[in-house]
């Protein structure tokens, strides 16, 4: 039996008359906080990478589509298509909130392409106290807490969140643009 085998078959062996596939798109419906892959496949009694292939299915299949696959580390999420934004704006009702100031996107951009990243760094880059602005940008959801780093006073780090994505129109992390010439960080918050 090959490495393969247990993947093919979870794809293939339907649940009652749904697809693995299905089954996934299901759970992320009903998820009220993104899942990790790994939660998922303890849910569907599938290996996780079974749950992976499901996933590609997925997201390939809703390409096209008014929702999209949504990943940020090892978590994922269904979420409305960035191209529907206005139109899911107006039926809700919803009104677009106040831009974010020069300096908060300067602060978010740092977070997104340096994550997980302590104030300190982020001030020593910009060059000024952005105590402010962090506040500011995790009051919104933008940004949260990701863990501690290591040394005195043990300092937050902070990374981005679904909705920082949600709100820029990205699928995960690695569609920020490169930044003169490096990658985008490929850890996100989890």
């Amino acid at each position: 039996m090959s490495a393969a085998e247990p993947v093919v078959s979870a794809l293939l062996s339907p649940n009652g008359r749904l697809s693995l596939e299905a089954r996934v798109e299901a759970l992320l419906f009903v998820a009220e906080e993104p899942p990790t892959v790994l939660q998922l496949a303890r849910a569907l009694e599938v290996p996780p990478e079974a749950v992976e292939a499901a996933l590609q299915a997925l997201q390939e299949r809703l390409q096209d589509r008014g929702l999209r696959l949504q990943r940020n580390g090892d978590r994922v999420q269904l979420v409305t298509a960035p191209e529907a934004a206005e139109d899911v704006r107006r039926f809700l009702g919803l009104a677009t909130g106040p831009r974010l100031s020069t300096a908060a996107l300067e602060t978010l951009a740092i977070i997104a392409y340096r994550q997980p990243i302590p104030r300190a760094e982020i001030e020593a880059i910009r060059g000024v106290n952005c105590e402010g602005v962090l506040r500011t940008l995790l009051a919104r959801g933008l940004i949260e807490e990701v863990g501690r780093g290591e040394g005195p006073g043990r300092p937050i780090r902070y990374g981005t969140t679904f909705l920082f994505l949600q709100q820029f129109g990205l699928s995960e992390l690695s569609q920020l643009p490169p930044l003169d010439g490096e990658a985008p960080a490929a850890a996100g918050s989890s």
